[in-house]
């Protein structure tokens, strides 16, 4: 055999054992006649020791030695005289009477530690050498204990993981489809799937009450640090269901996976918001709750003072920030010009303090008196030393611009502190959001959402302003600010799908056509069913402290939906292309 221990493994009570270790040269260093070799592989590092006493040509193995040599070593377990009290092996060391050169290595291009010298772009084109670092070996093992922990539990509660296909049929809505040619259907493609939704509800009317599949999707649309073109989900149907009971069950999965993979407990139940609070509050679909800072709408106590700016606006809001009064003018016209970054979309910034001494500053204080500050102060709950921060315009889009904001002073101050977890669910989103350019409504969450029992007489209404009030059966997971994960309850009845249709302008001949095979499934006894599927990578990231996925993928794509590594994507030769029946005005690179 090649070891009889890893390198992680040997503590002060193998001492006289003999002993073969394999893996890697992490680094190798010469103290007077001794020579020092520390020998990883992904279960720790082990510290080797060759006396000056030791054979010329074992003296000359072990001189020559390099970083990322792959070794074998044979030798007996010793105590270590220096300890190293931060290694689990650092009581111990090897004694070597034996080396074998299993494979010699170049110098990597950056060291392989825990903080590389190597830059993102670098390491992603040597990601099998930066996979070796300790932290990237932390999160791919924190996604395994995640995987596992959620294959228990989902087996416990009766689930079956059941694959679906990859190779299925391009529907309308949501993102880019990647798509597949079809040689043997020539001009027709596949596509991959952005999720196995429509599967998931045909296996729920084919009988199999409880679905699951940790499963790979595929989205061709921007890319950022939560979001890959290839990603993975948690992705579970139930039959003979409704919104408690869906919720119900999957609290328990995030609990069971607090509690076995990070030791934390967490709210029993999860906190349950509104979508209307939550925008109205936090100016997000996906709020973070770990710290206050609410928004505040103050529109009828700024309007009517001759402030043009405000009195011609539909909405004014504010938030509080606690102890920025002390902000100077300095770091006050930063603030304002960060506002007007194209990824707020502010035109300005109104700032009101209450000092410390009790008075009131503000950058509109010729418009308004003290007493009518103090009322906005007295809304928001501000103390002295606060400060308020004010935008205006379109209500939705003001609410927005305040979340964004209220996360950029969260993260100023200190407030988000990644292992400071706060779950929510977030409940009773639109079901229809209205698009002013197209002049029609699509479907907030997808087009085979159902409506809240209570709203179904709005739905069937040929009014935009009662479409607009109806309440979807959905609801997301969300965690410090980030959705893990959405669903809803599905529409099952054959002529409610029809309507959903109509109402978001798809004609009976495209419905037919995209959607025909699981209209058709409906008319044959489907149950009432419902669902959601969990980001697992960002699920991963957020147990890891972290806000990017990557790390948490062995191969991810850069921001350009590259593989570096593997150069892809590339061109393929003309005739594969012909093959496929494809032809390309693309110039190649």
């Amino acid at each position: 055999m090649y070891r009889t221990h890893t390198c992680g493994q040997l503590r002060l009570e193998n001492a006289g054992q003999e002993v073969t270790l394999a893996g890697w040269v992490q680094k190798s260093r010469k103290l007077g006649g001794m020579t020092f070799i520390d020998l990883r592989d992904r279960y720790g590092i082990t510290q080797l020791v060759i006396d000056a006493s030791a054979p010329a040509e074992l003296l000359e193995t072990a001189g020559s030695v390099g970083r990322e040599w792959v070794l074998q070593v044979t030798g007996k377990v010793i105590e270590r005289q220096s300890k190293n009290p931060k290694l689990p092996t650092g009581e111990i060391e090897i004694a070597v009477s034996g080396i074998k050169v299993l494979n010699k290595a170049m110098t990597p291009p950056f060291t392989i530690e825990d903080v590389s010298d190597g830059g993102e772009e670098l390491r992603a084109k040597y990601r099998y050498l930066d996979l070796r670092r300790n932290p990237l070996q932390r999160a791919l093992f924190l996604r395994h204990k995640i995987a596992h922990e959620v294959r228990n539990y989902l087996d416990s509660q009766n689930f079956l993981e059941i694959e679906t296909p990859y190779l299925i049929k391009s529907t309308p809505e949501g993102a880019r489809d990647f798509v597949v040619p079809s040689r043997m259907n020539p001009g027709q493609f596949y596509a991959l799937p952005q999720s196995p939704q429509t599967f998931k509800q045909l296996l729920m009317v084919a009988g199999y009450d409880r679905y699951f599949q940790i499963v790979r999707c595929f989205r061709d649309e921007d890319l950022r640090a939560d979001r890959q073109p290839e990603f993975t989900q948690i992705d579970c149907e139930m039959s003979f269901v409704e919104q408690e009971d869906v919720l119900g069950t999957f609290e328990g999965m995030m609990r069971t996976l607090f509690r076995n993979v990070l030791n934390v407990e967490i709210p029993n139940p999860i906190p349950r918001m509104s979508w209307y609070d939550a925008m109205d509050f936090y100016g997000s679909d996906k709020p973070d709750i770990r710290f206050g800072m609410k928004i505040n709408e103050i529109t009828d106590l700024v309007q009517g003072h001759g402030f043009s700016v405000f009195d011609s606006v539909e909405y004014v809001g504010a938030i509080s920030v606690e102890g920025a009064a002390a902000y100077t003018r300095k770091q006050i016209d930063e603030l304002t010009e960060w506002v007007k970054r194209p990824q707020v979309g502010a035109k300005g910034l109104v700032y009101i303090k209450l000092n410390e001494d009790g008075s009131i500053k503000s950058s509109v204080d010729k418009f308004y008196t003290p007493e009518q500050l103090q009322a906005v102060a007295d809304r928001l709950g501000a103390a002295k030393g606060d400060m308020m921060l004010v935008l205006c315009g379109p209500k939705r889009k003001t609410q927005t611009m305040l979340g964004v904001l209220r996360i950029e002073m969260g993260n100023r101050l200190g407030l988000r502190d990644p292992f400071n977890f706060a779950p929510l669910c977030v409940v009773d989103f639109p079901l229809l959001e209205w698009d002013v350019e197209t002049q029609r409504f699509y479907a907030m969450h997808h087009e085979l959402t159902a409506a809240k029992p209570e709203h179904l007489e709005l739905f069937y209404s040929n009014r935009k302003e009662d479409l607009e009030k109806v309440c979807a059966n959905a609801y997301d997971f969300v965690l410090n600010g980030t959705e893990l994960g959405g669903g809803s309850i599905r529409i099952h009845e054959a002529d409610v799908q029809q309507r959903m249709f109509e109402v978001l302008g798809i004609s009976r001949e495209d419905a037919e056509y995209k959607f025909g095979f699981i209209i058709n499934a409906f008319k044959f006894g489907a149950p009432p069913h419902g669902g959601l599927a969990f980001g697992f990578d960002r699920v991963c990231a957020l147990f890891g402290g972290q806000e990017t996925i990557r790390d948490y993928i062995a191969f991810p794509k850069n921001n350009q939906g590259r593989d570096v590594m593997i150069d892809s994507p590339s061109y393929i030769d003309q005739e594969q292309m012909d093959e496929l029946f494809l032809n390309s005005t693309a110039e190649r690179k």
